[in-house]
């Protein structure tokens, strides 16, 4: 044996084990998919999993999560993820976005949204032909709403005057539809945010054990 063949056999070993331990410290892909208080739901290398603040799977701790992002601790390392926002080597692109939103106890699916570029809450409702807020909700969000189009609507208070507007953007965890047609009703109906077909028609929506995805259907 050669003084190089006898060398690379004694390093053979160490090289292996040296490989071993970089392939056991590669951090995750790991992506915030849905946000909520002291919870999140994390894609970690292609698993979808809600973590609530404390729990771990796979190397990877939730310690916080609020409206803004997600804090997570990964081989040591403490985090700070926005929704959406990936870490690790297998990036997913725009295109290849899905949004996650776990069904709440009251068998609904609520998920933070932004619109006109601001954060908020929204419901969303298949059965609303637009996205539709109250006139607080309008207003916080610095709307112009007494500018729309005027109308009347029926809510559970009896019929009520409402006005179409047009949002200049409405973004849900990436997935981000510009012009989206609203209905701004007078009052303190609907409580939370419809986000209503004028948005979804624009997502593809699938329906699987309690998570309903949406991604982009273009």
């Amino acid at each position: 044996m050669t003084r190089s063949a006898r060398f690379f056999a004694l390093a053979a070993p160490f090289l292996l084990i040296t490989l071993l331990a970089r392939s056991a410290d590669a951090a995750p892909d790991i992506a915030v998919e849905a946000l909520f208080t002291d919870a999140a739901v994390l894609r970690i290398d292609g698993e979808r999993k809600m973590l609530k603040s404390g729990q771990a799977h796979k190397g990877v701790t939730l310690l916080a999560a609020h409206a803004q992002g997600a804090t997570i601790e990964v081989n040591g390392e403490t985090l700070e993820l926005g929704l959406s926002r990936h870490v690790g080597t297998r990036y997913a692109t725009p295109e290849d976005q899905v949004v996650s939103i776990p069904r709440d106890a009251l068998m609904q699916y609520q998920t933070n949204a932004s619109i006109n570029g601001r954060s908020v809450q929204v419901l969303v409702d298949t059965g609303a032909n637009v996205v539709a807020l109250n006139s607080t909700q309008a207003g916080a969000l610095g709307l112009d709403y007494t500018a729309g189009s005027q109308t009347r609507v029926e809510t559970a208070s009896g019929t009520v005057s409402a006005w179409l507007v047009t949002l200049n953007s409405v973004d849900v965890g990436g997935i981000q539809v510009e012009n989206v047609q609203a209905t701004v009703v007078e009052g303190d109906f609907p409580s939370t945010i419809l986000l209503g077909m004028t948005y979804l028609r624009h997502v593809k929506m699938n329906e699987t054990g309690g998570v309903l995805s949406l991604s982009r259907a273009w």
